[in-house]
């Protein structure tokens, strides 16, 4: 039986949980209430424990110089962690710099000019860019933009577009499981436990690639009728209009922002080495961005998604919740017991887990739920920590390709459909996503078969 605090905690875990599933109200609403609940039914009634209360917000951490640089030492924190929150803030202001100078949609343009406006290599061109630009920048925007240019191209080349927008989907959640600034449970698993941009590239780079490869062959295979002699026709003006120089803005700051975007790459390369912790490398990226912009820096400080941030802050609050009650120890205790000692039973129960899991709710708070599981199942079953988090990156990243809700990047590229005409729902979705999504899980299940168990 649950004692006070722990039945406490679950509910409000769960009541935020059902509201960010309804999607009545932006996800921040119910992770800030129920960081409220938690702070004051949890900690301040049922435990009767201001200095947990008070302990949880973290902020005594942001003065310490090993947040900042840590060195070789992997930097540990418990409730409120600073680091992804940081490091994703310091991603937004750079990102919007970089959207306002054209870069992103120059970079779709790109693309296209290169393949001469046909639509199967376009296909499989803005496939592999998605995937690609996933491992370094927020799938969220990678979908804001590569969707509105995707519908912009479908328009001129006469084509329906749901089926490419559904498959930059997939390419984006699968290709950033690649890399630990690529989705937000990654940086949320890297930040946790230490782990550094190559240990993602060099441990599941290759299993993310694999597993994206596969059913996007088969799903190319399956479309490819459709497609079949579309598109290959354009009018002069309209292939003007579309040309990659057109959509920069300003040529000075589009050369600044791209540098200031290749600093960061080679940072999060090397940062395992340089000791600097992924929260100063996104105020480096994010205060080189200011300082490029100068005079439009206000402008991109005012677009930053902060509303996205205090909903990383309430959850990990709620989350900690469950953690400090001994409510995810128990979870922990109940997989250990199921996997009776087996890396391969544990890494199955996770991977799959966490996809169908990630697949039905958001796969950011699962991610940061299911840390503190992994690191319990780690010490009290005696199971290397590496491979559960492996299986946990794959599990949230790829299974929140099976349905339009799975992950924010699908919200966002169905939406963007949606507005232009082109709806799709959960039917049409599902065809493609769950498919594939069952497919590239299983693959990846496989390949972590061979290399863990």
């Amino acid at each position: 039986m649950f004692d006070l605090s722990q039945a406490l905690a679950i509910i409000i875990f769960l009541a935020m949980f059902l509201v960010i599933i309804a999607g009545k109200t932006h996800r921040y609403v119910p992770a800030l209430i129920g960081a409220g609940f938690t702070v004051g039914l949890v900690y301040l009634f049922a435990m009767r424990s201001p200095h947990a209360a008070l302990g949880v917000f973290n902020l005594g951490e942001l003065g310490r110089s090993s947040f900042w640089l840590p060195g070789r030492e992997p930097f540990h924190s418990h409730g409120l962690n600073w680091q992804p929150i940081i490091f994703i803030a310091g991603m937004m202001v750079m990102v919007e710099g970089m959207a306002e100078t054209g870069f992103f949609k120059w970079l779709c343009l790109s693309v296209a000019k290169l393949v001469n406006y046909r639509i199967l290599p376009l296909f499989v061109g803005f496939i592999l860019l998605s995937g690609l630009m996933s491992m370094f920048i927020d799938s969220i925007t990678v979908l804001l933009f590569m969707a509105t240019v995707t519908i912009e191209l479908a328009r001129l080349l006469k084509f329906d577009p749901v089926p490419l927008i559904i498959a930059i989907i997939f390419a984006a959640n699968t290709g950033g499981a690649a890399s630990m600034s690529g989705d937000p449970p990654n940086i949320i698993i890297g930040t946790a436990f230490g782990y550094s941009f190559l240990d993602f590239l060099l441990n599941i780079g290759l299993i993310a690639w694999i597993s994206l490869a596969v059913p996007l062959l088969i799903f190319f295979i399956v479309i490819r009728k459709k497609f079949k002699g579309s598109g290959n026709v354009v009018q002069n003006l309209e292939l003007g209009q579309l040309h990659p120089g057109k959509a920069i803005t300003n040529k000075y700051l589009f050369a600044a922002n791209v540098a200031v975007f290749f600093v960061l790459i080679v940072l999060l390369v090397t940062h395992a080495q340089s000791g600097l912790s992924v929260a100063t490398i996104g105020v480096i990226a994010g205060t080189l961005t200011l300082v490029v912009a100068r005079k439009k820096s206000l402008g991109i400080i005012k677009k930053i998604d902060w509303r996205s941030l205090v909903f990383f802050a309430g959850l990990f609050i709620v989350v900690n919740g469950l953690e400090e009650t001994g409510v995810l120890k128990t979870l922990a205790g109940y997989i250990g017991t199921v996997s009776k000692g087996n890396i391969t039973v544990a890494i199955t129960i996770i991977l799959w887990l966490s996809a169908f899991s990630s697949a039905i709710v958001d796969n950011i708070p699962f991610a940061a739920t299911m840390v503190p599981v992994i690191s319990g199942l780690s010490q009290a079953g005696g199971f290397p920590l590496p491979p559960l988090a492996w299986a946990l990156s794959l599990g949230t990243d790829i299974g929140g390709n099976g349905t339009p809700i799975g992950a924010s990047a699908n919200v966002v590229g169905t939406a963007i459909a949606e507005r232009e005409g082109h709806r799709i729902g959960w039917g049409r979705f599902l065809k493609y996503g769950m498919p594939g999504m069952i497919l590239a899980i299983s693959i990846s299940w496989i390949l972590l078969m061979v290399k863990y168990a």
